[in-house]
């Protein structure tokens, strides 16, 4: 774990307590270099599992507290557009990793989840002193300072900001994909199980992009 530097308490007078909250204004004050890293699609049905690794600036952080960000979840879809443009024309590097279906089929979506981590750290051209983990698992033989934090994107700047991009990234590539395939609705539900989608597999079956380890892609057409 990191210590809070001794001058946090300094650092933190001057800042509004509900930005205390962030662990970059309190327990973390003073730790530079920082990359935040989160995915998205861990449960969809469809495509592949996206992480994104995300280093910001400190100068950035009270714009981007100004725009209000927050977990990608609770954000609409043109919002999360605008915010990720924002984030990677602030951010010092970022960059997107992802593990294929076939991947995640091969060696579990949590494994999976682990390595399209690991791969958008690895992709970083600025070697991050420390590694914020959305999660409570480490990312294994990552070979860099790395810290878990659950609920990382409400609760870290570059984390909240990774999850944003991870989220855009996968969201846009997924709506490429759907004219392959657009009996499943994937414009809409983005390769989550919603009930189009659940009645579209069933109909149809899955396709090369369905996760078939998933109980519900394992329906013969």
């Amino acid at each position: 774990m990191v210590e809070p530097e001794q001058t946090a308490a300094n650092h933190n007078s001057a800042i509004p307590q509900s930005e205390l909250l962030w662990l970059e204004l309190s327990t973390l004050a003073g730790t530079a270099g920082m990359a935040g890293v989160d995915e998205v699609g861990r449960g969809a049905l469809f495509g592949p599992v996206v992480a994104a690794a995300v280093m910001l600036p400190e100068c950035a952080w009270p714009e981007l507290m100004a725009a209000k960000i927050k977990d990608s979840k609770k954000l609409s879809s043109s919002r999360r557009k605008e915010l990720a443009q924002q984030i990677c024309a602030l951010a010092i590097d970022w960059k997107i990793g992802f593990a294929s279906t076939a991947e995640i089929d091969q060696i579990n979506i949590l494994q999976a989840t682990l390595l399209a981590m690991k791969r958008a750290v690895l992709k970083l051209k600025v070697q991050p002193a420390l590694c914020l983990i959305d999660g409570n698992q480490s990312v294994k033989d990552l070979l860099l300072p790395q810290q878990t934090i659950v609920k990382g994107d409400e609760r870290s700047l570059n984390i909240a900001a990774a999850s944003i991009v991870a989220k855009v990234w996968r969201d846009e590539l997924v709506v490429r994909l759907a004219s392959k395939y657009p009996m499943y609705d994937l414009t809409s539900n983005k390769g989550y199980g919603s009930q189009k989608h659940l009645l579209a597999l069933q109909k149809y079956g899955p396709s090369p992009l369905h996760r078939r380890s998933f109980r519900s892609c394992q329906i013969q057409s």
